[in-house]
């Protein structure tokens, strides 16, 4: 058994993805101060690059290269995510049961989200590509730097990037089913299970925080810009995936009013 900070400091700065892997049981020992790095450890092949490699189309996904390329892009988003969960666990102070409850659910779902990245990787492998052969932006990363508060971590990571994957996960299982690859959108069936259960635990904590405040004014003012909740809008949002993770009608139907015109809601959903 290792501290929490080493287990989450491994997983944070180690370069190689075996570290990003990294499991073991955590000793929750008291919270050392840790300041977050301006990139997390990353060898050369799996860096971050300006380079940008276009998403392909839905109607391209039959198309071993475009299916290689998008599941590198959801594979990218994966450890990014379990590179911000790792960040979590260091920067937020823990000082009670409570906060040590919170972090403990990080980790749960740090968990599965290694569990995608290797699953999308596998599968990249098997479509003759490996991870790291195609640009990796830093886009989520860069948010990290805002989020001051566990209350803005749920907000951003669970309440808004998590829950658009719901549509995306939703989205891409059935174009790849469409087309008669039951592999890839088993994957994006099982992240789909999990990112509901991310959601709601984010859904939970803001409840619990929120004091007097509705979930939806507590989720806006624990949101920063420039993100808004447009972002938690995945390619044929489905309302009812989002209500059961979220489980607050109120906060659905202001979810389901919201348009500030974010153009990636704005495209097709069409097969």
């Amino acid at each position: 058994m290792i501290s929490y900070r080493e287990f989450a400091e491994t997983i944070l700065m180690g370069e190689d993805l075996s570290e990003k892997y990294f499991d073991t049981p955590i000793e929750w020992s008291g919270f050392q101060d840790f300041s977050l790095p301006k990139l997390p450890g990353r060898k050369e092949s799996i860096a971050f690059t300006e380079l940008r490699e276009p998403f392909p189309k839905a109607s391209r996904l039959n198309e071993n290269d475009k299916k290689a390329i998008a599941l590198h892009s959801f594979a990218n988003h994966e450890l990014l995510a379990i590179e911000m969960m790792a960040a979590a666990v260091l920067i937020y102070p823990h000082k009670n049961d409570e906060d040590i409850r919170f972090k403990k659910g990080i980790v749960t779902a740090l968990k599965d989200e290694q569990k995608h990245l290797k699953l999308y990787i596998g599968r990249i492998n098997e479509l003759g590509y490996a991870f790291g052969d195609f640009p990796l932006n830093d886009f989520f990363w860069r948010q990290m730097e805002n989020l001051k508060t566990p209350s803005q971590y749920a907000a951003m990571m669970a309440l808004t990037f998590e829950a658009a994957n719901l549509d995306f996960a939703q989205y891409y299982a059935s174009v790849f089913r469409n087309f008669g690859d039951t592999k890839s959108a088993d994957i994006m069936d099982i992240v789909l299970e999990d990112e509901i259960s991310h959601v709601a635990f984010g859904s939970h904590w803001l409840k619990r925080w929120r004091g007097d405040k509705k979930l939806w004014d507590y989720y806006l003012s624990s949101l920063p810009a420039p993100i808004t909740p447009s972002r938690s809008k995945g390619i044929a949002f489905d309302p009812a995936i989002h209500s059961k993770a979220i489980g607050d009608d109120e906060f659905m139907e202001c979810l389901m009013k919201y348009d500030d015109n974010f153009k990636i809601t704005k495209r097709s959903a069409s097969l």
